[in-house]
């Protein structure tokens, strides 16, 4: 089943990686590093074809995970997909240079003819900062400054610039330039720390809460922090902010059937297993486990806190499922939960929210303000 997708959605629906390899539960077989990899790239066509609108990878650079380099992955997806909005669900802006990052995701950018975005993070393993030179106490200002200079390098065809983290630029300008002049989209991601939020909405950025592990009320708090603080900065209203959201889910045509063959997963995910019950979880945080219908349900309720908002992303692939079995949900999800949910989500939506930002519309807003 594919989809029409000509025209911009206002809302994005699709699927994110977090690239983990574990061992299936109930088999006891752990996939090789190479099969784990080529299984995102399995599920990436695989989004495409049920009708989903975006793949994101993590970005890990340590076991058990096995998404290093995401622009040599979504670069691989892009060879093989012709609609697919290629992103990542975290782009390591704390412990990559702002200068690699502004020329590989340009490069990124024209090999998919515009079809890629970023989600910018801080990541969750604080390892990985020594790893690259860095001190994790510097976070939140390791990910302003880095952004700051990011933004120049893709807006500024020579760029002079010192800071505190890196060595000065004198007359620098990165290559390739960005696809016709026009920077890909940036969400930042945040689960946490009010400081992204704030760092979103003051440059006009899309904010991605990442709510999978959060209950409504936190979200909604999070949320609402960024939409004001997005009016606050001139951008608009606070509902014209662009808002992503998380989600997890595991779905059967029978809701037992789906507890029942999800529950050893939950119970040894490489997270949150041997933790809370599914139970708990479930009632807790946006975790869905049940029918078609309960992931429709349950996903509708997220505007009830988080307003209208341009971007849905699941978690599907995750705590060692199988492929066929991930393929199988991704059948169910394109072919019976996100057609509803379009429709839904299209309902009462007010003229004046803005769709899902992509390269063509950036594109002819950027011409539209070259003539005024």
């Amino acid at each position: 089943m594919r989809r029409n997708n000509d025209s911009s959605p206002s809302t994005q629906f699709g699927i994110f990686s977090v690239g983990d390899v574990t061992t299936d539960p109930t088999t006891g077989r752990t996939p090789s590093e190479g099969e784990r990899i080529k299984a995102m790239v399995a599920i990436a066509r695989k989004a495409e074809e049920v009708g989903l609108d975006v793949f994101a990878t993590g970005e890990h650079h340590n076991p058990p995970f096995v998404p290093s380099s995401p622009t040599t992955m979504l670069g691989y997806i892009a060879a093989r997909t012709e609609k697919l909005i290629l992103s990542t669900s975290t782009t390591l802006i704390t412990t990559n240079d702002p200068v690699k990052i502004a020329e590989d995701y340009a490069m990124l950018q024209h090999l998919a003819d515009g079809r890629v975005d970023l989600m910018m993070g801080r990541g969750n393993t604080g390892p990985v900062y020594p790893w690259f030179g860095q001190d994790i106490r510097d976070g939140i200002d390791l990910a302003l400054e880095n952004y700051a200079l990011l933004r120049r390098l893709w807006r500024e065809d020579v760029v002079d610039w010192e800071g505190k983290f890196r060595t000065a630029l004198q007359g620098f300008t990165s290559t390739p330039r960005p696809l016709d002049g026009v920077a890909p989209f940036v969400w930042h991601g945040s689960i946490r720390s009010p400081e992204i939020a704030e760092q979103a909405a003051y440059y006009g950025d899309g904010f991605f809460h990442n709510n999978i592990f959060w209950p409504a009320d936190h979200t909604r708090r999070m949320v609402e922090l960024y939409r004001t603080r997005y009016a606050h900065y001139g951008h608009g209203t606070p509902e014209q902010a662009i808002v992503g959201l998380g989600g997890q889910v595991f779905m059967r045509k029978n809701s037992q059937d789906a507890v029942r063959e999800f529950r050893p997963y939950f119970d040894n995910a490489p997270v949150y297993g041997h933790g809370p019950s599914l139970e708990d979880f479930t009632a807790q945080t946006p975790l869905t486990v049940g029918s078609p219908q309960q992931v429709i349900d349950k996903t509708l309720s997220f505007r009830e806190y988080a307003g209208d908002y341009q971007r849905q992303l699941f978690l599907m692939d995750h705590a060692g499922l199988p492929l066929k079995t991930v393929l199988e949900q991704l059948d169910l999800l394109g072919e019976e939960v996100v057609p509803v949910l379009r429709e839904e989500f299209a309902k009462g939506r007010p003229a004046d929210v803005p769709d899902a930002p992509t390269h063509q519309s950036l594109t002819a807003a950027a011409r539209k303000e070259a003539t005024v």
